[in-house]
């Protein structure tokens, strides 16, 4: 497996990941072009890529660099799903400088705890959805 994590927005597909998050993603369905390169451009992005600078997947962070993070939109293209792509993006997110210092990460996910919990997520109260890792301690 060869790949290649960027935070190069240059580097990004816009349309590749607007058509994965309008139309194939649970959460993202109908947002538009415009929306998706808004969204990319008031956020901290991730974009992996194999060998041959295919982007293979995506993900994006809204954060204040110290307090708060929210992680959004983590994707794999179907064509790579499966590979173990997902766990390589997430660690590589995770062990950014600029996500490592801050106090709070959050997001939400529908289907993949395991993925984040595996980097000390846990589930936020009642919810199926929102998932934390807060190491401010009260």
């Amino acid at each position: 497996m060869s790949f290649v994590i960027s935070t190069d927005k240059d580097k990004l597909d816009i349309k590749k990941i607007h058509q994965y998050i309008s139309v194939e993603s649970y959460w993202g369905v109908g947002r538009t072009i415009e929306e998706v390169k808004t969204t990319i451009d008031h956020s901290f992005c991730f974009g992996i890529y194999d060998k041959y600078g295919e982007q293979i997947g995506f993900s994006r962070v809204v954060t204040d660099q110290i307090l708060f993070a929210y992680l959004m939109d983590v994707i794999i293209f179907t064509k790579y799903q499966g590979n173990g792509y997902g766990k390589h993006l997430v660690d590589f997110m995770m062990n950014h400088v600029l996500i490592k210092k801050v106090k709070t990460i959050a997001l939400k996910t529908k289907d993949a705890h395991s993925l984040y919990e595996r980097h000390g997520f846990k589930k936020v109260g009642n919810s199926d959805f929102w998932m934390s890792i807060d190491k401010i301690k009260l």
